[in-house]
């Protein structure tokens, strides 16, 4: 019987997660039954919010449990199949990562388009939920508006880099955003941030540097003291939306809250958390308008690119301490096709 690679998830990490809280084993692959494909995985995706899986208490993401494989986005090619509409060939997103090859029914597998100027990865990112996150946390979460000075927190990851130019290509009026290192903060402003600036020197000190009148839209991906300072930037009537907060998301006590959320009142702010899922409906828009701007050459993507299923922990861990630019993936096979 032919044999695969995945990870399983060994101990509930406390505090940092680390090597040790993962095991790298090898699996039989089952035959598939009707209605089934077998899929070899090409790329995988590791994600902030899968730190949260790790855990056993309740979250909007169903946790993982020990000894068994993890899951997340992956993009690959059906290699076996008992599903007429999966035909062999097919190129496929699944929530079936962390694995070299895996049987997953046909009804949980997205069939992808062939497109010769999209990468498989893409539908990991630009094209995928972190894109759909961007488009949607902006767009309609933080209704946002011709004009508007608009700051991103952690704004070189997957989902900030890409709510920057969003913001930029639809007429902002300002872009600020913070980054952890000089080579992220210059890349900020090359992909036309109209200021950018590192959290390591001070949050607050770096906004009002950056936006010394204020802002109108804060798109957070961090938490802690970035939105604390957003808090004293928004102006009235401004709004945040409320993506993640990873800053704390090793924490073993609750991180404490911005001390200022009495402005709120005053100021008239909405404050707005939100998850991608809600907003499925606009993802032939976004799929429509970002394909658009990737081909006219006016959105750039920037990948960090991990090889082998060896690294897909090595990966994740980096992600967490920031050690990507832009999307983290791990490229487990060459694509065939």
């Amino acid at each position: 019987m032919a044999t695969t690679r995945e990870w399983h998830l060994a101990a509930r990490p406390h505090g940092e997660p680390v090597p040790g809280d993962f095991e790298l084993v090898e699996v039989p692959v089952p035959e598939p039954a009707d209605g089934q494909v077998v899929v070899r995985n090409v790329v995988m995706s590791v994600d902030p919010y899968m730190r949260g899986r790790m855990r056993s208490t309740p979250s909007y993401a169903p946790p993982w449990q020990v000894g068994e494989v993890m899951k997340g986005g992956a993009v690959g090619r059906v290699v076996a199949s008992r599903a007429p509409e999966l035909p062999e060939g097919s190129l496929v997103l699944t929530d079936a990562a962390w694995r070299e090859t895996a049987v997953v029914d046909a009804a949980a597998a997205t069939r992808l388009p062939a497109a010769e100027d999209v990468s498989p990865s893409w539908y990991l990112g630009v094209l995928g939920m972190p894109g759909l996150t961007a488009y949607a946390g902006l767009f309609r979460v933080g209704a946002f508006r011709e004009g508007d000075d608009v700051f991103v927190s952690g704004a070189a990851g997957a989902v900030g880099s890409l709510v920057g130019q969003f913001a930029r290509l639809r007429g902002a009026g300002r872009v600020v955003g913070s980054a952890g290192s000089p080579e992220k903060v210059a890349w900020l402003r090359d992909l036309g941030f109209t200021a950018a600036f590192s959290h390591r020197d001070g949050v607050a000190r770096g906004l009002a540097e950056a936006a010394p009148d204020g802002i109108d839209l804060f798109f957070d991906n961090v938490g802690g003291d970035h939105l604390e300072a957003a808090v004293d930037a928004l102006r009235v009537h401004g709004r945040a939306a409320l993506c993640g907060a990873i800053s704390g998301y090793n924490a073993v006590d609750p991180p404490p809250g911005p001390r200022n959320l009495f402005l709120m009142v005053g100021k008239r702010l909405t404050l707005r958390g939100f998850l991608v899922s809600d907003h499925a409906d606009l993802r032939p828009e976004f799929t429509e308008t970002v394909t658009g701007w990737l081909r006219s050459g006016d959105l750039v993507v920037r990948e960090t690119v991990r090889e082998g299923i060896e690294q897909a922990v090595p990966a994740f861990l980096d992600l967490l301490r920031g050690g990507n630019v832009g999307k983290m993936v791990v490229r487990l096979a060459p694509d065939p096709d």
